[in-house]
């Protein structure tokens, strides 16, 4: 039960019929695990901890960099040398410190990330590189937890949720097969990136995460890109391809 001190600080989440007492005791409830610490994995786990969840493990291997902070808001210039993960739930715990948080300061994959991703109930990716979100699609959906994925490039921004509990959603691997990919092409080391637009498709991505866990509203369908130069979004409809090497194996 919430004490008088914790219902005033979610009280206006409590005060939303979709989400009430029971949605904000879900959250409390509710553990996440948030892959990348950088431009995407910042406002979301930022929100994430002052929205209430009660556990969340981030994990980054990378070390805070001065070009980083034109866009990772989770860390200072204090931070600079510092491991992202180790950052970030510093700033989390600032934000929340009734909010349990694990930093992983080390690169989850194989059976290991397979472990990790079975002990939460939502997965996000903001990562920024095809090899990592290819390993995380692949572990949700052999594990069969929901992933919320966003990525941002220049001024364009994407935002997708694949739920392997859904017989009709498709995953990342449908969206972009493999055999068709490179990995590492275009980086915002390469590239740029304008720093507002991870910050707005990290939100989307803490939204998103928010109502899979509340029971809130109804979660994003397709994949949705968005245009920051237009300020405008589009939607797709996007099947799942009954020959995807990933979710195709995988019984439904």
């Amino acid at each position: 039960m919430m004490d008088d001190q914790t219902l005033l600080r979610y009280s206006r989440h409590i005060m939303l019929p979709e989400v009430d007492i029971e949605g904000q005791e879900r959250l409390r409830s509710a553990h996440v695990l948030i892959i990348g610490a950088g431009g995407l994995g910042s406002p979301a786990a930022l929100y994430l901890a002052a929205a209430g969840v009660g556990r969340i493990t981030i994990a980054d291997a990378d070390h805070v960099e001065l070009s980083n902070l034109q866009r990772q808001i989770a860390h200072q210039q204090a931070s600079i040398g510092q491991n992202k993960a180790a950052s970030a739930k510093a700033s989390m715990q600032a934000l929340n410190p009734d909010c349990r948080i694990t930093a992983l300061e080390t690169h989850a994959e194989g059976e290991a990330l397979e472990q990790l991703v079975a002990s939460v109930d939502v997965v996000l990716d903001c990562t920024d590189r095809f090899s990592s979100r290819y390993s995380i699609n692949a572990a949700t959906q052999k594990v069969g937890v929901p992933l919320v994925s966003g990525a941002a490039i220049r001024f364009s921004g994407q935002l997708a949720v694949f739920n392997p509990r859904d017989p009709n959603c498709p995953c990342y691997a449908c969206l972009y097969p493999p055999d068709d990919m490179g990995d590492e092409a275009l980086g915002c080391a390469e590239s740029g990136v304008m720093a507002p637009l991870v910050g707005l498709i990290g939100c989307f991505q803490a939204v998103e995460a928010f109502k899979l866990l509340s029971g809130a509203g109804q979660t994003h369908q397709g994949l949705a890109t968005f245009d920051g130069l237009r300020g405008q979004w589009r939607h797709f409809n996007v099947p799942r391809d009954p020959a995807c090497t990933v979710c195709s194996v995988i019984p439904k």
